[in-house]
Formats: C-alpha cells, structure tokens, sequence
C-alpha cells in the first residue's frame, strides 16, 4: 500500500527504495529483506493490484449482465478513486519497451478484465437485454476505453472526485450505444 500511495503523487518509475522505505517506516534493508530487488517490489505490487480489483469484480451480485458491468464499471472507478496511484503504476508498466514480468501481469490483468466484459455482454445478448447483433468484441473494447478514457482525464487534471457521476452518465451512453433503450 505504501508503495501504491507513494505513486498517488510521484512518478512511479522515479520511486527509489529509500523513498519506499521510508513511507513504510522501515530501513532501507528491511525492504531488502522481503523483496530481493526493485522488480520484485513491482511484481508484488501489481499483484496485489490484480487481486483487489479482481476480488472487487467477484464481489459483483447483481443478477442481469447488463446490472453486473454497470457494478464492475463502480467497482473499478471506486478502487482507482481510494488507489490513484494504481493507474500511474498500469499505465508506466505498459510504457516499458520490450518484455518484462510486470508488464506481463499489466497485460494479463487486462485480457482478464477484456475476458469479464465480453462474458457479460456476451450473456446480456444471449438473455435479450441488448440487440442481438451487437458485436461483443467491439462492445467490449468500447467498454475498456470508456474506462481507460475516464482514468486518463482524471489523471491529466489530477482529480478523480467527478468519476462516479460521469462514469453512470457513460454508462447511460454504452447502453444506448448496445441497443437499449431508457
């Protein structure tokens, strides 16, 4: 979490170690004793990010697909409102040339989430509640930049307070954009 909130206000690719110790309240060797280098602290960070948001998604009950990425899309614009440091974190890992692990589990991150969305779109077609030629694959990317869209606004005026509403007008707008009507 220290980690995280550290990437609130900081550049995450600048963070040193003594700045993460520091805001962990421990020495600098201290890190080192649970972590072997940077990359495992980056590792351990985005799998902590992983598995938060993803538990965040399991926790969705609604019964309707459509209700249930409504759900998703509050759910994830909650985490990155108490955790803004989480997508300065995904979008650096993405800007790294080349392959690394931290990358690799940004990317799988987000086939997951690619994965969910296409799921529950793919149920509100079957179940009617969108137009039945509505192309998933489409809509599903649709859905993942209306997040990224959001996130990335937040970032470039630094405030993420506006989220939730604009996130249900958005939604509103994907509905619509799938065939169903107010």
């Amino acid at each position: 979490a220290a980690v995280v909130e550290l990437a609130a206000s900081n550049d995450p690719g600048n963070l040193t170690t003594g700045q993460i110790a520091s805001a962990m309240g421990v020495s600098q060797g201290a890190v080192f004793r649970h972590f072997p280098d940077k990359m495992a602290i980056w590792t351990a960070v985005l799998e902590w990010t992983c598995a938060e948001l993803n538990c965040r998604f399991d926790a969705v009950v609604a019964r309707r697909p459509l209700a249930r990425l409504e759900e998703m899309l509050a759910a994830h614009v909650d985490f990155v409102i108490a955790f803004p440091g989480v997508p300065r974190i995904l979008f650096g890992e993405l800007q790294r040339a080349g392959d690394t692990p931290t990358k690799a589990i940004v990317q799988g991150l987000m086939t997951g989430y690619r994965k969910r969305v296409a799921r529950e779109l793919s149920a509100a077609r079957d179940a009617g509640e969108i137009a039945a030629d509505t192309d998933v694959e489409a809509a599903t990317v649709l859905f993942l930049a209306m997040v990224q869209g959001m996130v990335m606004q937040a970032l470039a005026v630094d405030d993420f307070s506006a989220m939730p509403a604009l996130a249900r007008r958005l939604f509103c707008l994907f509905r619509q954009s799938l065939g169903v009507t107010p």
